[in-house]
């Protein structure tokens, strides 16, 4: 069946298939996370060392590495920026959201990144700190401002992103403000692609994945592909694919393939594995919105259900399925190998983004593990 071309409308459903049964195999880690909160010049926190003086591991630590901003969302659905009336802002930026998503849902995170020296900096900094997140990787820059986007969900059903970058805060983290002790101590690492853009943040992306590796986490990758930050469309291909090969777990959504692949049928398996699936690679995760979502590894594929919401703001709602998985990968590495296990965990990713697009927002709409059980037990009955 070809939908390549369906039509995708704001205030979709998300269709599910579910077992009750499921509900009750789901596992989850309660680790708490540093409360400690930079102020002013930045500080990295307290890491345990081991007696040889290498970090010792956190048990299900996820480190989230890249962008932190402020998204501001018109106060009015299904209208275009320049028709907004007002915003509302909104704590956001993909790695970011995903650390507060774990967190949310009792699990253990870190954001490693940069922010203004600046009243928005200042203010990221306290909403990870209230949200459990370890913020002791985050840097302040007195040179440079928080970033900005404004982002809207259209009539249309498509969003519409205007940034405010030039440049930004997170764009100007050094190799030397990285805190690789924090890397070092994670179970996993999981970055996007916004901080290859530029340097110096670009050399210090590849020296985060270089520590990440050689600790021995699991890296996972979500291009997350914003195509007005980059310069051109072959840039972000590049872009993107330069570090392909690297990841353990990649989250790429249907319109990703299309654009990474030039055009080739982003529903045909074929496609998939030839030109995405690389050897090391141990899980590709395929979201398709209201569809749910495709996994793939090297023993066995298939597709997972969403789940039935009204949709007002589809914005954070990957971050949070991605939240979701890898609070369950941290719990159990070697989910991905037994089918069962993915395809729940996979069914509680989507219970995740489902309820994201329920409100607008990224962060604010996040949900609890006890969230999610309410609306996949509803789901069946």
């Amino acid at each position: 069946m070809d939908r390549s071309n369906k039509e995708i409308k704001p205030g979709c459903c998300f269709p599910v298939r579910l077992d009750r049964s499921m509900r009750r195999s789901f596992k989850f880690s309660r680790s708490s996370s540093s409360d400690k909160l930079i102020k002013g010049s930045p500080k990295t926190g307290d890491t345990p060392k081991s007696c040889s003086g290498a970090p010792v591991k956190s048990p299900g630590l996820v480190a989230c590495f890249g962008e932190l901003l402020i998204d501001f969302v018109p106060t009015v659905s299904g209208v275009s920026l320049a028709e907004a009336p007002g915003f509302k802002k909104a704590p956001g930026g993909a790695p970011a959201n995903v650390a507060v998503g774990i967190a949310r849902l009792g699990g253990s995170s870190a954001f490693i990144g940069k922010v203004g020296q600046d009243e928005f900096g200042y203010m990221l900094s306290n909403i990870l700190k209230e949200n459990n997140v370890d913020n002791s990787g985050m840097r302040f820059d007195s040179h440079a401002r928080t970033a900005l986007a404004f982002v809207t969900l259209r009539a249309d059903g498509e969003r519409e992103f205007m940034f405010f970058r030039n440049p930004s805060a997170d764009m100007l983290l050094t190799e030397a403000e990285l805190d690789k002790d924090l890397i070092r101590k994670s179970c996993i690492f999981h970055y996007g692609s916004i901080s290859l853009i530029e340097e110096p943040c670009r050399s210090t992306h590849l020296a985060a994945l270089k520590v990440a590796k050689e600790a021995g986490c699991i890296l996972s990758y979500d291009p997350n592909l914003r195509l007005p930050l980059w310069p051109s469309a072959e840039a972000a291909r590049q872009g993107i694919m330069s570090i392909w090969d690297q990841a353990d777990v990649i989250k790429i959504s249907e319109e990703e393939i299309t654009f990474l692949t030039g055009g080739d049928d982003a529903y045909d398996d074929n496609v998939v594995f030839k030109k995405l699936y690389h050897p090391n690679l141990k899980l590709l995760l395929v979201t398709e919105g209201p569809e749910g979502c495709r996994y793939y590894t090297k023993e066995f594929h298939g597709r997972v259900h969403g789940v039935k919401v009204q949709a007002v703001d589809t914005t954070g709602a990957g971050d949070a399925f991605v939240g979701g998985l890898l609070n369950s990968l941290a719990t159990d590495p070697d989910l991905y190998k037994d089918e069962k296990k993915l395809q729940e965990a996979l069914l509680f990713a989507n219970g995740c983004g489902a309820i994201t697009v329920t409100e607008k927002g990224a962060i604010p709409a996040l949900p609890t593990k006890e969230a999610v059980f309410k609306i996949l037990d509803a789901a069946t009955a």
